[in-house]
């Protein structure tokens, strides 16, 4: 006698903001890989393979969202759209803007700091060491500050803002090491970040996550050249810890 094997959960279902017979537009949840990926060999659920099953046809990614990041991504639904689409990205006819709670007080900025190219450790031994650093342009604005009186480290209190962040340029991890060169990293960046302004997070507020949300993208339908916009709200998690930007915590509003 066999033991049956137990069933899969069922995923919840993805949050659709788009759909023709072209393109979708979906919100990716924080956590959630877009695809299988050498360096995450024991997930088992990836967006492509949720969404595929969800709308009942194959989808072809175009552009990257980490895995800690949420929201907005667009994925063609045929070849031919899918070439158009990242043809858009590569010659930087999409725009795209984040939302982020960034340790300490910053103010409107432009970071100009070229990024040497990232590599993961599974394929570091593929790296040309040497490769000249790229350009790499993000715009800051700021929305909100917030003072919490609760103590961190050897600070009686901790300051925090939430962040309009605008990328020029497409390196990976650009935002995550922009912020973390300034010395005001994302709160919950785990590779980029502050171990001690993670763990107030987790323990103050709940935040148990990346505080990036890719909350704009604009582009050309690949089919009918038709502008098209997109804005998308956090996710639970990170909606809460937006809460602090509000009532006696608040110090300023940008």
């Amino acid at each position: 006698m066999s033991l049956a094997q137990p069933m899969p959960l069922a995923q919840p279902m993805l949050k659709l903001l788009y759909q023709d017979e072209h393109i979708v537009v979906v919100h990716k949840p924080s956590g959630l890989l877009v695809h299988r990926s050498n360096i995450d060999r024991h997930e088992t659920v990836f967006l492509i393979q949720q969404l595929r099953d969800q709308i009942g046809q194959q989808v072809f990614p175009v552009h990257r969202l980490d895995k800690p990041t949420s929201g907005l991504m667009v994925l063609a639904l045929h070849k031919t759209a899918a070439r158009e689409l990242s043809n858009s990205f590569t010659e930087k006819q999409v725009s795209k803007a984040y939302i982020a709670i960034v340790r300490g007080y910053v103010s409107n900025q432009v970071i100009d700091y070229p990024l040497k190219e990232e590599q993961d450790k599974m394929t570091d031994r593929l790296a040309d060491k040497n490769k000249a650093a790229q350009s790499a342009i993000s715009e800051l604005q700021l929305l909100a500050q917030a003072e919490l009186p609760f103590p961190l480290g050897k600070h009686g209190t901790a300051r925090f803002s939430k962040v309009k962040l605008i990328p020029q340029t497409g390196r990976k991890h650009q935002l995550r090491r922009h912020m973390a060169h300034i010395r005001h990293p994302i709160l919950g960046d785990t590779t980029h970040g502050d171990g001690k302004q993670n763990r107030y997070a987790r323990e103050h507020f709940g935040l148990s996550r990346l505080a990036l949300l890719a909350s704009e993208l604009a582009f050309v339908h690949p089919e009918s050249g038709v502008s098209m916009s997109f804005t998308t709200e956090a996710d639970d998690d990170l909606a809460s810890a937006f809460g602090i930007f509000e009532g006696p915590f608040l110090t300023k509003s940008g």
